[in-house]
């Protein structure tokens, strides 16, 4: 059983950073859908919560007022925004997404990741899968329409002239189509998808610039509320985002951030749906296994990893750290945690959302209607707003029987 680190008594003050995963749209998506979900999870587990303008400096964020398992809360909460680089990522045309397609594929093939990672889970193989099949799928329904539309034209008006003109009319017709395609891709997440592949995958698992730039800002973002007022800071990655949490841990340990055990405030880290082996199994990943081997040691922070076998879209209950082959000897974190889709949601509404796999995805976000009693393990509102760190909350629990920790990674070099 590890340790937790719990930073003393209870918290009145917390400063949360939320990190999203690969996501272009404004972050005002997440106070929408915490302001809805926690209003439900209220309801159904007896506490009150308030949102209100934001009262620290930031780009995006909001207040929490909450009167929780009887204590007052007070917290503040930011969005770490990096949209606008997931926009700037997004930008490609249609050509340029079905080369992203060439090289990406090429990436997992060639590397061996794809058949290794196959054999931890393989739902979100199928996910990085889905997006090939279905930009191929689109392309043949383009070519098959344009050659139908060549020919047809061909055969009634015969001739050279007839033939060119039903080339022109092809080539017109599959782009047209290929066009739509990419304009009602809110409904198919085909192009969304592979550009989400694409970006960890064009430096074969290493950091572009320009994100290696955000997290250091996000770092002396972390490292400034460490001086605040605050009992608890909590970090939470969400789906890509929670690479990019332990990163910016691993900086903030590195940097001297924390004094030891028990100083205020608590600092803790929790992941949730995280896909870190899509990127750490790449071959120059070293930077990210590095943070995950000295991350999975320190005795300054709780690192709670929360995912659901219900979401095919993580690897659910794979501890990123053992998985990627660089556990050290003392490993202490992270604790793997299983949000049980199928057990803490209602019968009627785990059949409702179960095939809603993108959906599902952001459950971890959302309430619960099943939790018994209202004290269930994994709350996000509780943890996020509640009067305990994350490792009081957590403190005694053992990780998921269920939990995968076998070393699948062919490529263990670290930075």
């Amino acid at each position: 059983m590890r340790d937790m680190a719990t930073g003393g008594g209870g918290v009145r003050r917390r400063r949360v950073f939320y990190i999203p995963g690969y996501d272009p749209i404004h972050p005002r998506r997440y106070r929408e859908l915490y302001r809805k979900e926690g209003a439900a999870q209220a309801r159904l587990s007896g506490y009150s919560l308030d949102l209100k303008a934001k009262r620290v400096p930031g780009p995006y964020g909001w207040h929490v007022s909450a009167q929780i398992e009887g204590a007052r809360v007070e917290t503040d909460m930011e969005v770490m925004v990096w949209s606008d680089i997931v926009r700037d990522s997004m930008g490609a045309t249609i050509l340029a997404t079905y080369l992203q397609l060439l090289r990406t594929a090429w990436a997992y093939i060639a590397s061996g990741a794809l058949f290794r990672l196959m054999r931890l889970r393989k739902g979100p193989i199928i996910a990085a899968l889905y997006p090939i099949f279905a930009l191929l799928a689109q392309l043949a329904v383009a070519v098959l329409a344009g050659l139908a539309l060549s020919r047809s034209i061909a055969w009634a008006w015969d001739g050279p002239w007839g033939r060119t003109m039903g080339i022109l009319a092809g080539v017109a017709c599959a782009g047209a189509i290929l066009r739509w395609f990419k304009r009602k891709d809110g409904k198919f997440f085909a192009y969304y998808l592979m550009h989400d592949y694409a970006y960890s995958a064009q430096a074969r698992g290493a950091n572009p610039p320009e994100l290696e730039a955000r997290i250091t800002a996000f770092r002396m973002e972390v490292e400034a509320a460490l001086k605040g007022p605050y009992d608890e800071v909590l970090v939470v990655g969400h789906s890509s985002g929670a690479h990019l949490a332990v990163s910016i841990f691993a900086d903030l340990l590195r940097a001297g951030a924390r004094a030891g055990p028990g100083s205020l405030p608590a600092l803790s880290l929790l992941t949730l749906g995280q896909v870190v082996p899509m990127v750490s199994f790449l071959p120059e990943a070293r930077r990210l296994r590095a943070d995950l081997a000295f991350l999975s040691v320190q005795e300054a922070i709780t690192w709670v990893d929360v995912t659901a076998p219900g979401d095919g879209c993580a690897f659910a209950l794979c501890d990123p750290v053992a998985v990627s082959g660089v556990a050290p000897e003392g490993q202490r974190w992270p604790l793997i945690y299983s949000a049980a889709f199928s057990k803490t949601l209602k019968p009627e509404t785990w059949e409702k959302l179960r095939r809603r796999y993108f959906r599902l995805h952001f459950q971890y976000l959302c309430a619960f209607d099943n939790l018994p009693g209202g004290e269930g393990d994994y709350d996000y509102f509780r943890i996020t707003a509640g009067p305990l760190t994350l490792g009081q909350r957590f403190a005694g629990r053992a990780s998921s029987k269920s939990r995968i920790d076998r070393a699948a990674n062919r490529y263990t070099t670290v930075a």
